[in-house]
């Protein structure tokens, strides 16, 4: 899709109701059972957010933006992500949280984007984390610059994202689990699972139902 395309569908984007849980569900390992919000609220989870960054390729073809985490001993290690991170004191809202987020990490300076629409939290049982995932736009391409927690820059072009193709299955290990089959989208010969791929198939439905 030609980023013009895709800026003329943006009103369409932000006013359009999100599947929720619905559509994330649809990605979700199997062990991954759903939480009530009293569920959630009596485990003092930690707050994050995170960012879905539309651009424009060099193409002009909308792409947008994923990371593969540098390695740590830590619960996501090297795992695939929206550039995001845990909400600070100093942050008025999860919105500035994903924005503050998306500049340490891929430095995107909070002026480049124009956020679009909040999507539905994403409850993330083995760290304790509610994240709040947003979509935005940057009107040019931007030139990005990792920090030390990221270890590579995902572009993925919004066509293939879109293709039926890229939602399979894939069988693996986990510093909580072994040895299991769940859910993934394959983005660029990246498995992208767990609750990424949640937050991407509701983004998914979203623009395919637009």
């Amino acid at each position: 899709m030609q980023f013009s395309q895709f800026k003329q569908i943006i009103p369409k984007i932000s006013q359009h109701p999100v599947g929720g849980l619905e559509a994330q569900f649809k990605l979700a390992p199997e062990l991954r059972k759903q939480f009530s919000e009293t569920q959630i609220k009596n485990k003092h989870p930690k707050f994050a957010g995170v960012l879905a960054l539309f651009y424009p390729s060099s193409n002009n073809e909308t792409h947008f933006l994923l990371t593969k985490r540098a390695s740590y001993k830590g619960t996501h290690s090297a795992q695939i992500s929206f550039p995001g991170g845990k909400h600070e004191q100093k942050d008025t809202s999860l919105q500035q949280t994903a924005l503050r987020e998306t500049y340490e990490e891929v430095g995107v300076t909070t002026n480049e984007i124009t956020i679009i629409k909040e999507m539905t939290n994403v409850y993330i049982p083995p760290s304790n984390f509610l994240v709040t995932p947003y979509i935005g736009f940057s009107n040019n391409s931007p030139i990005f610059t990792k920090n030390h927690e990221v270890e590579e820059l995902i572009p993925v072009s919004l066509d293939d994202f879109l293709h039926n193709t890229t939602i399979s299955n894939t069988t693996l290990s986990t510093s909580y689990a072994t040895e299991i089959t769940v859910p993934c989208f394959k983005l660029n010969s990246y498995i992208v699972w767990g609750a990424t791929a949640m937050m991407l198939n509701e983004i998914r439905e979203l623009l395919k139902n637009i």
